[in-house]
């Protein structure tokens, strides 16, 4: 049997005094008014993505009639490439409705913002656990 091997993970805080200042995440080039490309999407129809403090906030909008279902801006997180980099390229954010959950995801592609949610239906519906993508453009 081979014995497991223990790695050694250093998070920034572990590295103190190492002299090197903490890389922030500049979510510049997420940051604006997302509309689908897919104008009969049954999914999210819009997000907002905006700077706060350190942060942004995701105002994401679903497809319902008349017009669209405001599900409200919630913080969120803006992610690099690396762990030096500091242009966004990705961002989530989770919601909590009476009904479900759903954590939303998107990255950089071109440009367009590709969006992916992961829905669990907390309600006792039945409903299968829901996976959707979407593809966004400024």
């Amino acid at each position: 049997m081979t014995p497991k091997v223990a790695h050694d993970y250093k998070a920034p805080s572990h590295m103190a005094g190492t002299g090197a200042a903490p890389a922030v995440v500049t979510p510049a080039a997420l940051v604006g008014t997302w509309n689908n490309t897919d104008s009969a999407t049954r999914d999210l129809v819009k997000i907002v993505i905006a700077a706060a403090g350190s942060g942004i906030t995701v105002d994401a909008y679903g497809a319902c009639s008349p017009s669209p279902c405001v599900w409200g801006a919630v913080p969120g997180f803006a992610y690099a490439s690396n762990v030096s980099a500091t242009p966004a390229e990705a961002f989530s954010a989770q919601y909590t409705f009476s009904f479900a959950k759903v954590i939303v995801v998107g990255h950089l592609n071109g440009k367009f913002l590709d969006v992916e949610t992961f829905t669990v239906f907390t309600d006792g519906s039945g409903r299968s656990n829901l996976y959707t993508t979407d593809r966004m453009v400024k």
